[in-house]
């Protein structure tokens, strides 16, 4: 009978609660580290030519990567980022960042001379802004697509 209980089904109810709570917030940050990445030939914002850029993204749970200064080249790190994601808790900070020293000018744009003299005139592609202003969508997408998963039947 102690596992009928008020107390059991209340407290059954709370850790299933948490773990919808979880599914939707991994589910909601991945879509975000996906979409950030979309290439603007599949639809999405970011400009990509050799895919350095998109490689260059991080994620972490204690500070935000840094801005590398200078060239530099850039492994895929979607397994690194989906691993760090499926660690992440309710309450916790992700967060995503990119490394690439060029990535700033190509979210924002750039107008004027660069540290090496050269001049741009350089719309950016505004595709971390973006993300960020879809964020409740992004959650309620989120959701949608891990409901199932809790659903009884």
């Amino acid at each position: 009978m102690a596992e009928n209980s008020f107390a059991a089904q209340v407290s059954e109810w709370v850790t299933q609660e948490k773990a919808r709570q979880e599914a939707v917030l991994r589910e909601a940050a991945q879509m975000v580290a996906n979409n950030v990445r979309t290439s603007v030939a599949a639809g999405g914002r970011m400009p990509v030519d050799t895919g350095n850029l998109k490689n260059s993204l991080m994620a972490s749970t204690s500070a935000m990567p840094t801005v590398d200064q200078g060239e530099k080249a850039y492994p895929d790190s979607s397994g690194e980022i989906e691993l760090i994601i499926s660690n992440l808790e309710v309450g916790g900070t992700l967060y995503l960042g990119l490394q690439a020293a060029y990535g700033p000018r190509m979210n924002y744009g750039f107008v004027g001379e660069d540290s090496l003299g050269r001049v741009y005139n350089q719309t950016g592609y505004g595709f971390v802004d973006a993300e960020a202003q879809t964020w409740p969508q992004t959650v309620a997408a989120a959701e949608a697509k891990v409901r199932g998963r809790f659903e009884r039947d």
